[in-house]
């Protein structure tokens, strides 16, 4: 009564194809495969861009508007 032994899943993997047919699930393998290598790409994609360097651009922009707030009070009257 333990795992299932090599004979258990051919016979699963025939009933399957004799259900669903060869065309069927040669389209599931392509676009599973079509999906896992879009998704390679999109991480791939993001590791271009390193994480300091944006949060570098994002500090330096709350730096300058920082610093023209400052400017625009000393152009106040006191």
């Amino acid at each position: 009564m333990g795992g299932l032994s090599l004979w258990h899943w051919l016979i699963v993997l025939v009933i399957v194809v004799l259900v669903f047919g060869t065309k069927r699930l040669g389209n599931v393998g392509k676009d599973l495969g079509e999906a896992v290598k879009g998704f390679k790409k999109g991480m791939r994609d993001e590791d271009d861009k390193p994480a300091a360097q944006l949060r570098d651009d994002s500090r330096d922009a709350g730096q300058q508007s920082s610093d023209t707030a400052n400017k625009q009070d000393d152009r106040t009257p006191r």
